[in-house]
């Protein structure tokens, strides 16, 4: 592991119980932090090395830019600069990356590969599951309203919730295809808004939700866009 000091530097976290996965905080804090601290940054090989504990993982290359840029097998670059109050969640092995509240803290969600909720209002959450699927890309699950209206309809509602879907909204970026859209669950009791982002990569089913309470959506539905819209596959 080498070690480069140079006046632009940030520090990426990578989590020492997932090395595969790392955390980038946006510009601004990386632009507070250099005021105090010491600037480095840290590369590592993209070749799989050995742990004392005799187990294998496999690092990534860590270098400066508006944001970390990331070198992966393919060439991926994750180089948009996050935006301010956000920080950037990337899963090497798993292929994905999105944005997501710099205050917001993780948590386990059953089923689902990464969580992160607002420290306050644990309901205002972000959440990424994927299944395995035999498809290579999102156009060939079908038409994307129905693609869209039958995971709302018989996937993400309960039997006791209506299911309303606001808007769709289809984006390509770097070959890969995305679909996110707008939508509440409505129970007697209780409503909840939230905006889902699908894509298919490495062979899984990937779905990213963001959401609230209905009473709250109106205040934060601009903050909670940002993060479904952020939301990246690659290959991995």
């Amino acid at each position: 592991m080498a070690a480069l000091r140079t006046a632009g530097a940030f520090h990426g976290t990578l989590l020492p119980s997932s090395p595969n996965k790392l955390y980038v905080p946006n510009s601004a804090a990386m632009a507070s932090s250099s005021r105090d601290l010491p600037l480095t940054i840290k590369g590592f090989s993209k070749e799989t090395v050995a742990c004392e504990n005799g187990t294998f993982r496999r690092q990534v290359l860590v270098g400066i830019g508006a944001l970390a840029t990331v070198l992966l097998p393919v060439s991926y670059a994750f180089s948009e600069e996050v935006p301010k109050d956000y920080q950037a969640y990337v899963d090497f092995s798993d292929g994905y990356s999105f944005f997501y509240p710099s205050d917001w803290r993780d948590f386990e969600f059953l089923g689902h590969d990464s969580a992160f909720k607002d420290r306050i209002l644990p309901l205002q959450n972000v959440r990424v599951s994927f299944k395995p699927t035999d498809k290579s890309d999102i156009h060939d699950l079908g038409p994307m309203k129905e693609v869209v209206m039958n995971l709302v309809n018989n996937v993400l509602a309960a039997p006791n919730q209506r299911a309303r879907i606001f808007d769709i909204q289809e984006r390509s970026i770097d070959g890969k295809n995305y679909y996110t859209f707008e939508y509440e669950l409505a129970s007697a009791n209780f409503s909840r808004t939230a905006f889902a982002t699908i894509a298919i990569a490495n062979g899984k089913y990937y779905t990213l939700i963001v959401g609230a309470n209905e009473r709250r959506w109106s205040r934060v539905r601009n903050k909670l866009k940002v993060v479904a819209d952020s939301f990246k596959v690659f290959d991995a």
